[in-house]
């Protein structure tokens, strides 16, 4: 599997943190880091790639109109989330022994 992009990886952290969410929820969690135009495009790779699942919510809509998709982190998704991290910090961290 290839490394998180910088969107795959606001994904996850975002779902992680939150919960489920829509797509147009991540988009206004992210501050600005994810965009109304691609956030569906990375949501639909990551759902081929195994990192999320997304299913329609249940129930009564809250608003008119078709019900949304709610996208949750699959334990693939997370534990790819924690061994970014894991490198991310790494890479941080200084090398014992230099300056």
């Amino acid at each position: 599997m290839r490394p998180l992009s910088g969107k795959e990886c606001c994904v996850l952290e975002l779902l992680a943190e939150r919960g489920e969410l829509y797509g147009l929820e991540l988009v206004g969690a992210s501050g600005g880091a994810l965009k109304r135009g691609t956030v569906y495009v990375t949501l639909a790779r990551m759902e081929e790639k195994g990192l999320v699942r997304g299913a329609l919510e249940q129930g009564a809509a809250p608003h008119p109109g078709l019900p949304r998709r709610l996208y949750r982190p699959t334990a693939l998704g997370l534990r790819l989330l924690d061994a970014h991290r894991a490198f991310a910090s790494a890479l941080a961290a200084p090398i014992k022994g230099r300056a």
